[in-house]
């Protein structure tokens, strides 16, 4: 075992993994979190009334081709199979999404076959706009006007505060529209959900004798001079105290409510309508189909702009942020024995699979960082 001992600033998926790794190679870890449990926003608990598992920060499903990171979960949970078949409420009637054969034959009335349903949309796309800047013209671009208005508009506004043409183009690219039945909402060979929830799976990975979490712990600056490097999954500009401004982000309210029986019949019912001032509704018990309930547990969930204090969701990255980003990033860089990580600590939206390999190739960077004597990066995985 080494002597050097190692900071983990968060006790999300980034602190669990790297510090998991690091502990299992000889260091001395020490993790902590500002809240009360591990898991970050991924924490999972049992509501003890109809011992439904409550996914507590919004719903988190486990998807990846990733064949590498689905071992490693599946080392510290049993993933059981879920598949995310999510609905929305628009105009008076309800739909399947993404946009498929059915919510196309069903919107428009028709009995397409899939070329004819192709060639249908390709036919209300707008096909003057060449290059899409937008999310908007993106959209237009895509799926034409009424799919737009119906599916997109209202929905998007609602999550993003703003209007559509003012989001980039990118955004979209994460809406699949196919021309099956198929209403999986995720295309990943992989796909599940913890038998016994996230916070347990979490709990495992950093359950190791050279690990120590410390829980309620907020971080503070003078913390670090105690350790030969930190590893830091809290916010990019909290490491600087904010002192050039707070990088923006979408923070979600959640109103929680209990009812007999079933609420929705399904996992995740969107409103696509602006007039609805929440943005979907989660029924939790249907994240976990093998369990039966005979109450339910609900969350109305409304997206605004993260005010200081509250949990930090999207990061936003219109052009305003980008230009702050880069600048807390070029002082990060600058920073000696500190690793930023994580969606928040590099700015960055990011899946809980992608965040594990992320922070397995972090701790193997560090690794391979001391055998070459050389210094840690600031960034393994640079925020722009």
């Amino acid at each position: 075992m080494t002597s050097e001992k190692l900071l983990l600033v968060g006790a999300g998926l980034s602190g669990a993994v790297i510090g998991r790794t690091l502990a299992e190679a000889g260091y001395r870890v020490t993790v902590i979190d500002t809240r009360s449990h591990v898991g970050g926003n991924c924490h999972t608990e049992r509501d003890p009334a109809s011992g439904v598992m409550v996914h507590v920060y919004g719903p988190h499903i486990f998807h990846t081709d990733d064949a590498g990171v689905w071992d490693y979960v599946n080392h510290f949970a049993r993933f059981l199979p879920y598949k995310n078949q999510v609905k929305t409420t628009t105009g008076g009637a309800v739909y399947s999404l993404p946009i498929n054969l059915h919510t196309i034959n069903q919107f428009f009335g028709r009995t397409l076959r899939p070329d004819e349903a192709a060639a249908f949309i390709e036919e209300l796309a707008d096909t003057g706009i060449e290059t899409p800047e937008s999310f908007e013209q993106q959209a237009l671009r895509f799926v034409g006007r009424d799919l737009y208005e119906a599916f997109l508009k209202g929905y998007t506004m609602k999550q993003w505060g703003c209007a559509p043409s003012e989001l980039p183009a990118s955004i979209l690219k994460r809406l699949p529209v196919r021309f099956t039945y198929d209403d999986n909402y995720f295309f990943h060979r992989f796909q599940g959900m913890p038998e016994d929830g996230y916070t347990a799976m979490i709990a495992r990975i950093l359950d190791h004798p050279g690990l120590r979490v410390l829980l309620d712990t907020p971080f503070e600056p003078g913390m670090a001079q105690d350790f030969s490097h930190v590893f830091y999954a809290g916010p990019l500009d909290g490491w600087f105290g904010y002192d050039a401004g707070r990088l923006g982000y979408r923070t979600l309210d959640f109103e929680r409510f209990c009812a007999r029986g079933d609420w929705q019949g399904c996992a995740v019912m969107n409103y696509g309508d602006v007039s609805v001032p929440w943005t979907r509704i989660t029924e939790h018990k249907y994240f976990a189909p093998w369990e039966r309930h005979e109450a339910t547990v609900c969350y109305r969930e409304y997206s605004r702009a993260a005010e200081p204090g509250d949990i930090p969701y999207y990061p936003v990255r219109l052009v305003a942020e980008k230009a702050l980003l880069g600048e807390y990033a070029a002082r990060a860089a600058a920073a000696e024995r500190v690793t930023f990580v994580g969606r928040l600590g590099t700015y960055r939206y990011l899946d809980m699979d992608v965040t594990i390999r992320e922070a397995m190739e972090t701790a193997a960077a560090f690794l391979a960082s001391r055998t070459a004597g050389k210094a840690m990066p600031a960034f393994v995985h640079a925020p722009l």
